[in-house]
């Protein structure tokens, strides 16, 4: 939704493992509500609501969001807390959703035993969470709007996730307008968007829009050739009201540690993943240098910088099922899923992306030109 902030595993379409979940396997089932009878709306073409979805504001609501991922990946490390990268592998996440305006809203993460919020009240915004009872208190400028760091266990909201989708909207991509739906109850357009270019292994990207206010209500990928969805996003529950102040408002609990950062700059402090893109639209990859991993059956471990130990030995274990490849590239480990590919040369370099292995090699190749270009005197 518009103001909500972006969520750091950020965006799931561009950070370090996390983006793993860009995509998914097939899902066992669906906690999203699903197509009933499909409902009348007065017709709307393609350009109509990508039109709608680009220039809504979002009103007043509250809701429930549930994001599902299974990516049919081996058993890895660290499932069992909710706050580790693994976890954001498999299984569902829901977020509660209160939403008054771009600077007051409210995202809270439940989860066994914890609990993560983001809060954002006029000019100040806070990251609490319960497990370590930390809160970060961020002082926001005039028109600045929520700080992008944001608990890496948090689920997209159907709206980030739409407006990343409509970003890759252009020559590449075919849109279409399938059968209404309802999702949560709203009646609903369904608008179709998929990529022209074989090499992606996404089929298609299908987004419900309230058809009252074009508000984004869920996101589904399909892998190609699939009959069900590999990743969703959607309210289960939503009302279009203005939340109570008291679900708007936080001071830190007793007992808690409160750090401070001022985002007058825009940018949030402290070191960034050193993490780029190759390519663009649907065939974009994702280059990790350095992922810090080890070679399977290596007693060397991977170093923990500020959370990059937790990163390194996910990817780590997915060595063990990846299957060696090479090229003019070099070397590495291949693991495929029906909807994301993942190379790990042996350099200790990752590539991943919704594409075609050959597309990630593609990737190293260059990645690895640019390396040589630069160490040249």
């Amino acid at each position: 939704m518009a103001g909500v902030p972006k969520l750091s595993r950020r965006a799931r379409w561009a950070v370090p493992v996390g983006t793993l979940v860009i995509t998914g396997a097939v899902l066992a089932g669906s906690l999203i509500s699903v197509a009933q009878a499909s409902p009348g709306l007065p017709p709307r073409t393609p350009a109509q609501l990508l039109a709608q979805v680009g220039d809504s504001v979002t009103p007043p609501l509250t809701g429930t969001v549930v994001e599902t991922t299974s990516l049919g990946l081996p058993s890895l490390p660290g499932t069992a807390d909710p706050t580790s990268i693994a976890s954001l592998l498999t299984g569902s996440h829901t977020v509660r959703v209160w939403y008054s305006g771009p600077r007051h809203f409210r995202l809270a993460v439940p989860e066994p035993l914890s609990e993560t919020d983001v809060i954002a009240d006029g000019n100040t915004a806070w990251l609490w969470q319960s497990t370590a009872n930390t809160v970060t208190e961020y002082s926001l400028p005039a028109r600045q709007r929520a700080p992008v760091t944001q608990p890496a266990t948090a689920p997209l909201t159907p709206q980030q996730a739409a407006r990343q989708v409509l970003a890759a909207v252009g020559k590449t991509t075919t849109v279409s307008v399938d059968s209404n739906v309802t999702v949560a109850g709203q009646p609903a357009y369904e608008l179709v968007l998929a990529p022209r270019d074989s090499r992606s292994l996404v089929g298609q990207v299908q987004i419900a829009i309230d058809g009252s206010n074009g508000v984004p209500l869920r996101l589904q990928v399909y892998a190609r050739n699939a009959s069900s969805p590999a990743f969703q996003v959607g309210y289960t529950a939503i009302q279009f009201v203005t939340p109570a102040p008291a679900d708007l408002t936080f001071s830190p609990p007793p007992g808690a540690k409160v750090t401070k950062e001022n985002l007058g700059s825009g940018q949030p402090s402290g070191p960034q993943p050193a993490v780029s893109t190759i390519g663009s639209g649907w065939l974009t990859v994702l280059d990790l240098p350095s992922a810090g991993l080890t070679a399977p059956g290596s007693s060397t471990s991977a170093p923990d910088n500020g959370g990059s130990g937790d990163s390194a030995a996910v990817l780590n274990a997915l060595l063990g099922s990846a299957t060696p490849v090479s090229g003019a590239w070099g070397s590495g480990r291949l693991l495929q899923t029906s909807l994301v590919s993942v190379l790990i040369t042996d350099n200790g370099r990752a590539f991943v992306g919704a594409v075609q292995p050959s597309v990630l090699y593609a990737a190293a190749g260059q990645a690895a030109a640019g390396s040589s270009s630069t160490q040249a005197p």
